[in-house]
């Protein structure tokens, strides 16, 4: 099992992911399409030549989507009971199709579950950057994470 248990976080532990992914124009009109998000900025490249950016910008939750996806393998595969709320979401940098993402999460909070006992939350802040080093995105995310099982 990749991930970690409530007990195997330490505040400030950080996470460097090794895997990385490349962004593409289906990426976002799938994503978008899905979503149910007709916004022209996303998935009309002829009206996204009149913007400032001349092309179509990667729908944000999507980014988002995938910066948190990144982090699951080292922080919460097979440990995560569930994700609690996102907060303090940003994105500085826009994304645009070609660019490659990876992430850095870091370990911000732990506390024990009052309702679970069995069970503790772990708030992470992930880090999103693109192939030149770019801040593209930054969220905190609260996860209820399982602890080591007992014998």
């Amino acid at each position: 099992m990749a991930g970690k248990y409530f007990e195997q976080f330490e505040i400030g532990q950080k996470f460097v992911h090794e895997v990385r992914r490349t962004v593409t124009d289906m990426d976002n009109i799938l994503f978008s399409t899905l979503t149910h998000n007709p916004a022209a900025i996303h998935i009309d490249h002829e009206y996204a030549k009149t913007t400032e950016f001349g092309r179509p910008l990667i729908n944000s939750i999507f980014t988002l989507g995938l910066v948190v996806g990144l982090s699951v393998q080292e922080t919460t595969l097979g440990t995560t009971v569930g994700n609690l709320g996102w907060e303090e979401v940003a994105f500085p940098k826009p994304v645009f199709a070609g660019d490659t993402i990876r992430a850095e999460t870091t370990v911000v909070a732990l506390r024990d579950s009052k309702s679970r006992p069995q069970q503790g939350i772990v708030t992470f802040e992930h880090r999103g950057y693109n192939q030149r080093n770019e801040l593209i995105a930054t969220c905190k995310r609260a996860a209820l994470m399982l602890r080591v099982p007992r014998q």
